[in-house]
């Protein structure tokens, strides 16, 4: 008789603190219940300080690499998976020098959109497996806005996500224009207020709040509860996104399962997740290019049509079984079931 096997003990490590809504914990939280659903005991946490796991998973290989580090001088055979995130491969100079000897060290290496492959060295390039962030678009029914063209953003009020890119784009639209972009995110963190102090600048959230009040086109709608983002989504017209850097966002998965025609910056990320053809596409930071795909996805049909077809035709890939297809093929080459 063979005996039962226990099944095997993760640790998850992400730089996000419990009870965030930043993207590293929902990551975190959305893999965890894949892992669980495969069998997996799971705990996550800020840092691996010693818990008793068979495998080691680290979310973002700068931030968690004294996790790696000391993993790796306690367990010098078992198992890490490093995935890497925008911050590393997209940040400022590039992958540094302690997310590099993360990837040395890894045995395997996670990355949330086919774009990324083309920054790691070659030596994690060849160990790195794609895992696209699956989402579930909102299935009940919504009430449709009448009297406007509403298009969804969704982001933090963050420099590298240029939340207020699409308030000075919709300043440029013609006077008869009904797009009205609805942004959901949080003001994040007093130090980014101290920074815009620092610089002479007001704080995000009170140049949004500043925005919301001077015109209805642009309103900031704060840190909501993600069912009612994703209602909104499926009632919306478009969704927008204008970040200047990405890992893979969780976010455009949301609008494309949802089937919605997609403007996005022309980064890495969108173009690993769109496509590079794809004609939502637009430069960082120009507000004058996304004013115009504004007024033409509002005002042409067909292409608003193409948009929403390309969408829908990337849907299945961000399916939640494909995804949790991905990590059981992953603890499979790695010798856990």
């Amino acid at each position: 008789m063979t005996p039962e096997r226990r099944p095997p003990r993760i640790f998850l490590a992400t730089p996000a603190p419990a009870g965030t809504r930043l993207g590293n914990r929902i990551t975190a939280a959305r893999w965890s219940a894949h892992l669980r659903a495969l069998g997996a005991r799971v705990a996550v946490g800020r840092e691996w300080r010693g818990e008793r796991c068979d495998l080691l998973i680290a979310l973002h290989a700068r931030k968690s690499a004294r996790s790696v580090r000391a993993f790796r001088a306690a367990h010098p055979t078992a198992p890490i998976v490093v995935a890497i995130t925008g911050t590393d491969v997209y940040g400022p100079g590039g992958l540094g020098p302690s997310a590099l000897r993360s990837l040395a060290t890894a045995d395997l290496v996670v990355v949330l959109q086919r774009e990324a492959l083309r920054v790691l060295p070659r030596g994690a390039r060849a160990k790195a497996r794609v895992l696209l962030q699956s989402a579930t678009p909102h299935r009940g029914r919504v009430a449709h806005t009448r009297d406007a063209f509403v298009v969804v953003a969704a982001a933090h009020l963050r420099p590298v996500k240029d939340p207020l890119l699409a308030a000075r784009a919709v300043r440029r639209l013609a006077e008869g224009s009904r797009v009205r972009v609805e942004h959901f995110g949080a003001a994040l963190d007093a130090r980014l207020a101290e920074r815009a102090r620092l610089a002479e600048r007001p704080p995000f959230a009170q140049r949004a709040r500043r925005e919301t009040r001077s015109g209805a086109r642009w309103r900031w709608l704060g840190d909501r509860p993600h069912a009612e983002l994703l209602r909104a989504l499926r009632a919306a017209d478009a969704f927008v996104q204008t970040s200047r850097s990405e890992g893979g966002s969780a976010a455009l998965a949301e609008a494309i399962v949802s089937g919605l025609p997609i403007l996005a910056t022309r980064i890495p990320a969108s173009v690993g997740m769109l496509g590079a053809r794809h004609r939502g596409l637009f430069p960082p930071g120009n507000a004058r290019a996304l004013a115009r795909l504004l007024q033409r996805v509002e005002t042409d049909p067909r292409f608003r049509r193409e948009l929403a077809r390309a969408s829908r035709s990337h849907a299945p890939l961000y399916a939640t079984a494909r995804e949790r297809a991905g990590w059981r093929a992953l603890l499979r080459e790695l010798a856990l079931r």
